[in-house]
């Protein structure tokens, strides 16, 4: 996996996931269980399935911290 982008990080923070059980929720704050979930059966095709494929890696890892900074922008 390439390392990711400044500007896919800062949209973790920002984008909301558009369907679902957590519609409306920003990426980097869905649970781990539901990211862990698409992990399990599949991401979704496009932009939002490589961002939660994103947010899922650094939940998993425990880097979800690193996205601090950018929150307060």
């Amino acid at each position: 996996m390439n390392p990711p982008s400044p500007q896919h990080l800062q949209l973790l923070v920002t984008r909301v996931m558009p369907y679902g059980k957590y519609k409306g929720r920003v990426i980097a704050d869905l649970p781990g269980n539901y990211l862990n979930w698409f992990a399990r059966e599949g991401f979704p095709p496009g932009e939002i399935g490589k961002l939660l494929a994103l947010m899922q890696e650094l939940d998993h890892n425990g880097l979800s911290s690193l996205l601090a900074p950018l929150r307060k922008r």
